[in-house]
């Protein structure tokens, strides 16, 4: 290496020094404001809930809006989700629970959402991610409620209308899809192993691919991965954090069918959100069996401009051949327009039951 290439290297190598410097003291000064904050909650009666899902919100849409470059915003998001998840450690750490065993899609949203900082529990059930929230276990739950390409996971609005926990976040995770293995090549496989849902994303790659290999559905992609570490002659789908967990290598990435392939997480709590700027508001309905129920049902979120993201009908719990309906709009509840809507909904329907207000989540 030539001495004036050395000596460039040097300079921006002490400038670069000098910044992490900077940016640790900063870091140090935002900690000691994030327990500032800790204590005057506490001294007006406030610190039993320290997380606040609108407020970190609005920081990291804020941040992403004044990012000037070069990193990217997803980066830049991700940066100050880690430095918030310190911070508020700091303050109190959070429990949460989430589908299980480690190495899961639901553990990837978790940290997404939450960061590296909190304690996560593994949960052998979605009842149970409700039992634990619940029952004061587990502070925040994180549970899979639709799949772009497999639709709602029906268990989860069941639970949702039975418990009395509220929707106070969401998680959208991109779900990609890899073949695992301790082995080097295809030749050398006998045996899959995935979870059901994977084997259908999957299932034309999988025919083109390997079509003659024997699939074993599992309980979760995690516990193929695991079986495939175990086993020099098995593969696994399953995703980034299982790989990395049982330390396999990859023989093909990214082999869903649909690339757009997404999974949205509930973030389930005791107390609500409040409005962030930009929510959304779930709720869940009922309507008699007669002609022009439903359309009675939305009529009010139509004339008072509110904007329905999603509809989904289900069969009430004990009912013969009787429904209710999911229902997510763009708003918080507390908004003029939204609150006067659901007033006017609660007197049309069965019944109504607001599952939570909460920040829109970002891809």
């Amino acid at each position: 290496m030539n001495e004036a290439l050395q000596k460039e290297l040097a300079g921006k190598r002490r400038e670069i020094d000098e910044l992490d410097l900077q940016m640790l003291e900063l870091l140090g000064r935002r900690a000691r404001c994030a327990q500032e904050v800790g204590r005057i909650k506490a001294s007006h009666g406030e610190a039993g809930y320290p997380y606040r899902p609108e407020r970190e919100a609005q920081v990291l849409q804020r941040i992403a809006g004044l990012n000037p470059g070069p990193l990217p915003e997803g980066s830049v998001r991700q940066i100050f989700r880690e430095i918030m998840s310190a911070c508020l450690a700091l303050e109190l750490p959070l429990k949460v629970a989430y589908l299980g065993p480690a190495g899961t899609f639901s553990e990837s949203a978790s940290r997404k959402h939450f960061g590296s900082a909190p304690l996560l529990l593994p949960q052998i059930s979605i009842d149970e991610v409700f039992r634990a929230v619940e029952s004061k276990h587990a502070d925040y739950g994180v549970v899979p409620v639709e799949n772009s390409s497999e639709g709602a996971v029906g268990s989860t609005l069941d639970l949702l209308l039975a418990h009395s926990l509220k929707v106070c976040g969401e998680v959208p995770l991109r779900i990609h899809h890899h073949l695992l293995s301790r082995a080097e090549n295809f030749g050398a496989l006998r045996r899959l192993y995935s979870h059901a849902q994977s084997l259908a994303q999957c299932h034309e790659w999988l025919n083109r691919k390997l079509a003659s290999l024997p699939r074993v559905p599992v309980a979760s992609n995690a516990e193929a991965a695991r079986m495939a570490s175990e086993d020099s002659e098995s593969c696994a789908i399953a995703g980034e954090a299982a790989a990395e967990l049982y330390g396999l290598g990859k023989l093909a990435s990214n082999i869903e069918d649909n690339s757009s392939n997404s999974t949205r997480f509930l973030v389930i709590a005791r107390h609500e959100a409040g409005p962030s700027g930009r929510d959304k508001t779930s709720l869940v309905c009922s309507a008699p069996n007669c002609p022009g129920a439903v359309h009675a049902l939305l009529e009010p979120l139509s004339r008072h401009g509110i904007d329905m993201s999603r509809l989904q009908s289900r069969p009430a719990p004990g009912g013969m051949w009787e429904y209710v309906f999911y229902i997510d709009i763009l708003g918080h509840r507390a908004d003029a327009p939204i609150a006067a809507a659901l007033a006017e909904l609660g007197e049309r329907a069965g019944f109504v039951k607001i599952l939570g207000s909460y920040p829109v989540g970002v891809d």
